[in-house]
């Protein structure tokens, strides 16, 4: 598995000062997207509606909206 190509925008067009270390969404060889974000299982995963759940190898990030939103173009339909 490969990252093809970034979902979006890079950070530094989103006001990064250091361009690097920002929220980032990649599409990989095998179709899925992988996500760069903040960490955020253990505040989360209690808020979770009843009908949601994570595997132990699973965790929850949080995206910046900018991020997604930016992204939204370059999201394939199918």
């Amino acid at each position: 598995m490969k990252i093809v190509r970034r979902i979006g925008v890079p950070p530094s067009a989103r006001g990064s000062s250091s361009g690097a270390t920002c929220p980032d969404v990649f599409e990989l060889s095998d179709g899925n997207f992988a996500v760069i974000g903040t960490e955020a299982t253990e505040a989360l995963e209690p808020e979770l509606p009843a009908d949601a759940a994570r595997a132990d190898y699973e965790r929850i990030v949080i995206v910046s909206r900018e991020t997604l939103i930016r992204a939204k173009a370059d999201i394939p339909d199918s």
